[in-house]
Parts: structure tokens; C-alpha cells; sequence
């Protein structure tokens, strides 16, 4: 459980444990880990995407920082809210999560973009351990 989600006398940890307590609940046991294989497998392609993500903006900010250009681009984020908020709506998801996922993205973007100019566009300064 994370910090963030108060402890609810409803919650349960689904385990064996409840299948040998209840061997009706078996199916449902089985259906709910498939699934979360499932959830396991879209977060660590998420997370590979992101540090691809992440690889890239870090080299359009060596090349602002070479070029003396400005870590924000207040159009471009326009322009990718816009687009993100159309690829949420046709793929069902709601427009907020886009949004929000957008405004994590520029935002660490930003900040990286700013330890780059400022390390005169080394993007060395954006080592894992730095």
C-alpha cells in the first residue's frame, strides 16, 4: 500500500492465501495476477520509453544550450498539449491524465534543458548519480 492511500478495512492482499480460504475465489485470483502481469509489462515499457524520451530531449538540450536558445519553448508546448489531448480523447483515455503525464514531462524537460545550459551544454551533468 503507498503512502497515499488510507488503510480501508475493505482492502485485501489477494494471494493464495485467499484461495485456500475461499476455493470459489480461484478464477478470480487467477484473472486479477494475469492482469497485473499485464499492468507489470505496460509500466516497464512505460518506464523504457520514458528514458528513451528522456535521451532525446536531453540532446535537443545540448543543442539549445550550443545555440543559446532558451530551455522552454512555450509554442512547441502548446502545439503538444494540443496534440496529446487529441491522442488521449481517440485512444479513450481521459484528457487530464494526458495532461498531466505532458506537464511531468516538460517540466523535467525544462529542468535538464537548465543543467545543461548552465554546464555550457554537457549533458554529462544529467548522469544517473550526479
Amino acid at each position: 500500500m503507498s503512502d497515499a492511500e488510507p488503510e480501508d478495512e475493505n482492502s485485501t492482499t489477494i494471494d493464495r492465501n485467499m484461495v485456500a480460504e475461499n476455493p470459489q475465489n480461484a478464477k478470480a485470483v487467477e484473472q486479477i495476477r494475469e492482469l497485473r502481469q499485464s499492468i507489470d509489462n505496460v509500466d516497464a515499457a512505460i518506464v523504457s520509453l520514458l528514458a528513451e524520451r528522456f535521451k532525446y530531449t536531453s540532446m535537443v538540450g545540448v543543442v539549445k544550450a550550443k545555440a543559446g536558445f532558451a530551455p522552454a519553448d512555450y509554442q512547441r508546448e502548446d502545439r503538444q498539449m494540443a496534440r496529446l489531448n487529441r491522442i488521449a480523447i481517440d485512444a479513450g483515455l481521459d484528457p487530464e491524465i494526458a495532461e498531466k503525464y505532458r506537464e511531468f514531462v516538460v517540466t523535467e524537460a525544462k529542468k535538464r534543458h537548465r543543467r545543461i545550459a548552465e554546464s555550457g551544454g554537457n549533458p554529462g551533468v544529467l548522469d544517473v548519480f550526479a
